[in-house]
């Protein structure tokens, strides 16, 4: 008897020994619920939280934001950052027309602005394009090791306030009465560094916080924010037009973009970690042994968070050697090569073209443009919808290649016989053309910028994402370049749109044989 209650006694014991630790857990989690934002240590909050956020979270008594609400913050922050990136490249677009004026147009009583209105003014204006595109392209790759090795989101704040300033300052010679073209080559040039900041920056924060799943879908949605940039910049330039005054054009969308910076440097969370919350898996960084779970208070010591090792930035040779990293690369040079020659030639194309009977003047051709633009929206979620339904990045970026030689093809022949053939060619091109563009810039590249073989390196999404859209880019300034050379010394559209058919042809062949792998790999149905 005395043996049974000794042992009655000591499981009482244990038993106490084993709840007391839940007992402290349970009065711990219960001091949290209840304790306000400024009871947690200053020094970790504040090191990773943006200071709009915080000053959120402490509005809400210290309860942090789900998972979700910061994927719908972080959609709706990095949507505006790159949709002003954007705008800030189309006014160029639309003052061509009044930089450099038809002989119509000169006889009317508009003189144009030296050195552009010259006749080699296309060529100029070629040139300008050519040292924006330029140090874009060799600022993206510098620009993707660099947010690789610091705070994504101080380093596209900075790039987002020196692109309004620079942009601002293209503008302004108008009032200024500068005609030097050296001045205008150097605000170029620094515009364009500044905005290679953007990319690599806005898509690494998207693959933190976004798993593979449905991705094609999500970021072809997100990826509206280019398209909805450019028909922004070019309604808010044609507007300025309207009212005299082409340097407004750049100082209002400079401006803007200035304003969403400030944004961005208040509320982007760059990762799930520096709010409280673990990595969901098949993002950059999300390791497949931890358990996925959402934590509802930011607490004292977050796992993974402030304790956790900082992973070193990805060599570029490491990234090189991801299966899929120079196809993809060579591929966008060439469709790059194509949407960026109708962003910057479009609207000249169409103040140019007689449609219908009829000729546009310079902020009408600007509105007319945005058409395109608005077919590109959808390329961008279509390609991204039918890529996920099948597992087929590679076919579907190759069936928009080369479905758009035809629809380029109609469009020249046939988009001068009346308004609505030009409108409904121009959106179709538009699907066509940016469909590939958009796949390839967003899940494309966080595909490979989360490659098994990276081992889970966060680090390494925005130096794979600086290659693939810096060698897209390099495209993009050939493009404009070429247009403008080719259309000076030609006067003929036509051998501009052979530039484009060879470059949608050479693309759908880069990548046919990562489409003959992944037509074997698909399942017999």
């Amino acid at each position: 008897a005395s043996r049974d209650r000794r042992r009655t006694i000591e499981l009482h014991d244990l038993e106490r020994r084993r709840s007391a630790p839940r007992e402290r857990e349970d009065a711990e989690r219960a001091s949290e619920e209840t304790a306000p934002f400024e009871s947690y240590p200053p020094e970790m909050e504040r090191a990773r939280l943006p200071p709009g956020m915080a000053r959120l979270i402490k509005s809400r008594g210290g309860r942090n934001l789900t998972l979700e609400q910061y994927r719908l913050t972080v959609l709706v922050v990095t949507f505006l950052s790159y949709m002003m990136y954007h705008a800030a490249r189309k006014p160029p677009s639309i003052v061509k027309s009044v930089l450099n004026p038809t002989p119509e147009q000169r006889a009317n009583g508009e003189p144009g602005w030296a050195p552009f209105n010259g006749p080699d003014g296309k060529m100029i204006l070629g040139q300008c394009d050519l040292a924006f595109l330029s140090s874009y392209a060799i600022g993206m790759f510098f620009s993707g090791h660099i947010g690789d090795s610091m705070d994504l989101r101080v380093f596209l704040t900075y790039g987002m306030m020196g692109t309004g300033f620079f942009v601002s300052l293209f503008g302004m010679a108008h009032g200024w009465e500068q005609h030097s073209l050296g001045y205008f080559l150097f605000v170029s040039v620094a515009a364009g560094l500044f905005q290679s900041t953007g990319w690599p920056s806005v898509v690494s924060v998207m693959g933190n916080w976004f798993g593979k799943s449905k991705r094609g879908l999500i970021m072809g949605i997100w990826n509206a924010h280019t398209s909805v940039g450019n028909i922004l910049g070019s309604l808010l330039a044609a507007a300025m037009l309207r009212r005299g005054n082409w340097g407004d054009a750049f100082i209002v969308n400079g401006v803007l973009t200035a304003v969403v910076g400030a944004l961005v440097h208040s509320f982007l969370v760059v990762s799930p970690e520096d709010a409280g919350h673990v990595a969901p898996l098949g993002t950059a960084g999300a390791k497949a042994h931890e358990d996925i779970k959402s934590e509802t208070e930011i607490k004292p010591m977050i796992e993974g968070g402030a304790s956790r090792t900082k992973p070193q930035a990805a060599g570029f040779v490491a990234a090189l050697k991801i299966p899929g990293v120079i196809t993809f690369s060579l591929c966008l040079f060439f469709t790059k090569l194509v949407a960026y020659t109708f962003l910057y030639w479009l609207p000249f194309y169409i103040e140019r073209t007689e449609i219908g009977g009829e000729y546009l003047s310079a902020a009408k051709a600007g509105e007319l443009s945005t058409l395109f633009d608005i077919g590109g929206v959808i390329g961008g979620i279509a390609a991204g919808y039918i890529s996920d339904k099948y597992n087929a990045r590679s076919l579907t970026s190759a069936g928009f290649v080369y479905l758009s030689i035809p629809v380029l093809w109609m469009y020249r022949e046939y988009g001068s016989h009346s308004m609505s053939w030009n409108v409904a060619l121009m959106m179709l091109a538009g699907v066509l053309v940016n469909g590939p563009y958009a796949l390839i810039t967003t899940a494309v590249s966080a595909d490979l910028g989360t490659h098994d073989s990276l081992k889970g390196n966060a680090r390494a999404l925005a130096t794979v994402t600086a290659i693939i859209d810096g060698t897209g880019s390099i495209g993009a300034a050939v493009g404009p370049m070429l247009t403008g050379y080719i259309s000076t010394h030609s006067n003929n559209w036509d051998h501009v749109f052979y530039m484009l058919y060879a470059a949608d042809l050479i693309a759908g062949l880069l990548l046919m044989k990562l489409v003959m792998k992944e037509i074997r790999n698909m399942p017999m149905s």
